[in-house]
C-alpha cells in the first residue's frame, strides 16, 4: 500500500470510528499512531507520539484557551451573567416576540463572557425558557431561539474555535478574534429581524408580556451588568488598540472577572472552585482532541496528501468560490453527525493546502468554516445545541420540537452565510484597521 493510499485509508477509517460515537481525540489519536507505523516506521511513530503533545502544551498562544475558559466560568458561577437577560426582557419586551428577541441578545452578550456555543446555549435555556413558557410562548420558538443564539459563542469575541482555528492555520489570532464581531453581530440582528417578522405575523406565536415596564427600571438593570461590558471593552479593545495580543488579553480578561466578582463580593470559595475546575477539565477535553488532530497533521504531510491536493486544486485553475461552496457542502453534512472542534481539525489537515493554493484570505475563511460548524450544532440527528436544551426542558419540551423551531433558525443561516460569502469585508474590514495586522 502506497503512503497516500494510507493517508486516505486513516480519514476513512476516522469517519467510520466518529460515525460509531468513537470519542474524537481517542479517534484521531490511534489512527494517527498506527498510519505513522506504516508510513514511517515503529521507533519514529513513538517518537513523533511522545514529541507532539510537548509541544502543543508549550505554544504560547494556546495559553488564551485556559484563560478564556476561566473568564466564562467565573462570570457564570459569580452571577455576572444571570442579569443580562432580565436587562434584555425590561428593554426588549415590548416587541412582537420580545422575550425571544431578549434572549437572542443577551446569547450574544453571554457569549462575549464565555467563548462557547454549549455553555451559552445551557446557561440561556436556564434562563430563559421558563419564562418564555410562563408567558405562554409557542415550545419551538421558545427553545429554538436558544439552542440557535447559543452558536453565538463561536463568533462573538472570546472564541475558543478561532483560537484552536488561528494556531493551526499560524494566522493572527487576535485578527480572527476580532473578524467574528460583524458576523456575530449580524447573525443576532438577523435572528432577530426573523422573530419579529414571524410574531408580528403570528401573534400566537409569542402572546404579549401583559406587564408594564418603566423607564426608571430599564435603567436601573442597567447598573447590575456593568461587568459584562467592562470585560467586553478589556478584551476586545485590547486586541484591536494592538495593546495586548490575545493571549494577554485572555490573562487580563480572567483577572479582571475574578476581580470584579470579589468587589462584587459574589466570589465564595464554592465559586471559584467550580470556575477553576470547569476550566481545566474543557481545556484538558480541548487539548486532548487537538494533539490528535497534529498527529493526523503529521501523517497526512508523510503520506504526501496536502501536496497532491494542493496540485490538483493549482492545475484545474479552481476558482475560490466555487472551492468554498464545495468545501460548505462537506462541513453542512458532517456537521449533522461531528462535534464543532473535531470536524474542524479533522478537515482542516485536508482542505488548508487547497486554499493556501488559491491563496484565499485565511481570515476570511475562518469566519466561513466556523459559521458552517456552528451550524452543524443546529442540524439533526446530532445537533449538540438542540439536545443542550432538551437536557434542561426535560419533558417538557420534546426534542423534535426544538429541532422544529430550529428550521426558522438554520433558514435564516441561509440568509447571512450568503452575505458573508458574498461580502468578504464583512469578516476582514475590522481587522485590517488593526494596529499590527
Amino acid at each position: 500500500m502506497s503512503n497516500l493510499a494510507v493517508g486516505l485509508a486513516a480519514i476513512a477509517i476516522l469517519l467510520v470510528l466518529m460515525a460509531l460515537r468513537v470519542p474524537i481525540g481517542l479517534a484521531l489519536g490511534a489512527v494517527s499512531l498506527v498510519g505513522l507505523m506504516i508510513v514511517r516506521n515503529t521507533e519514529a511513530a513513538l517518537g513523533i507520539f511522545g514529541d507532539l503533545p510537548f509541544e502543543f502544551g508549550a505554544n504560547w498562544s494556546l495559553s488564551a484557551v485556559p484563560m478564556f475558559l476561566l473568564m466564562g466560568s467565573i462570570a457564570f458561577h459569580s452571577g455576572m451573567t444571570g442579569s443580562l437577560f432580565k436587562a434584555a426582557r425590561l428593554w426588549l419586551s415590548g416587541l412582537p416576540g420580545g422575550l425571544a428577541v431578549a434572549t437572542n441578545f443577551a446569547a450574544a452578550g453571554f457569549a462575549a463572557a464565555s467563548g462557547s456555543s454549549l455553555a451559552t446555549s445551557a446557561a440561556m435555556a436556564r434562563l430563559a425558557i421558563p419564562e418564555m413558557l410562563r408567558m405562554k410562548y409557542d415550545k419551538a420558538l421558545a427553545t429554538g431561539v436558544v439552542a440557535a443564539s447559543g452558536t453565538l459563542g463561536a463568533l462573538i469575541p472570546p472564541s475558543i474555535m478561532f483560537v484552536l482555528y488561528g494556531w493551526f492555520t499560524e494566522t493572527s489570532i487576535g485578527a480572527l478574534l476580532i473578524a467574528g464581531i460583524l458576523p456575530g453581530l449580524l447573525t443576532a440582528f438577523i435572528y432577530a429581524g426573523m422573530v419579529i417578522a414571524r410574531c408580528m405575523i403570528n401573534k400566537d406565536l409569542a402572546p404579549p408580556v401583559g406587564y408594564q415596564v418603566t423607564w426608571g427600571e430599564r435603567f436601573a438593570v442597567l447598573l447590575e451588568i456593568w461587568p459584562i461590558p467592562l470585560l467586553v471593552i478589556g478584551v476586545v479593545g485590547g486586541i484591536y488598540s494592538g495593546i495586548a495580543t490575545a493571549t494577554e488579553a485572555a490573562a487580563v480578561g480572567a483577572i479582571v472577572a475574578l476581580i470584579i466578582a470579589a468587589v462584587q463580593r459574589k466570589l465564595t470559595w464554592e465559586a471559584f472552585r467550580m470556575s477553576v475546575l470547569e476550566a481545566l477539565e474543557s481545556t484538558a477535553a480541548i487539548f486532548f482532541v487537538a494533539i490528535g488532530a497534529l498527529l493526523l497533521t503529521r501523517l497526512l504531510a508523510f503520506a504526501g496528501l496536502p501536496m497532491v491536493m494542493a496540485a490538483a486544486v493549482q492545475d484545474l485553475a479552481v476558482d475560490p468560490l466555487w472551492l468554498v461552496l464545495g468545501v460548505s457542502v462537506v462541513y453542512l453534512i458532517l456537521g449533522c453527525f461531528l462535534d464543532p472542534l473535531g470536524l474542524m481539525l479533522l478537515t482542516l489537515p485536508v482542505f488548508l493546502p487547497m486554499f493556501e493554493a488559491l491563496n484565499v484570505d485565511l481570515i476570511w475563511l475562518g469566519v466561513i468554516i466556523v459559521k458552517y460548524i456552528e451550524i452543524g450544532l443546529l442540524t439533526p440527528p446530532v445537533g449538540l445545541n438542540a439536545y443542550v436544551v432538551k437536557s434542561v426542558v426535560g419533558e417538557a419540551v420534546p426534542l423534535t420540537t426544538i429541532f422544529r423551531g430550529l428550521a426558522w433558525f438554520i433558514g435564516a443561516e441561509a440568509i447571512i452565510m450568503a452575505l458573508l460569502i458574498g461580502f468578504p469585508a464583512l469578516s476582514t474590514y475590522l481587522p485590517q484597521q488593526m494596529m499590527g495586522y
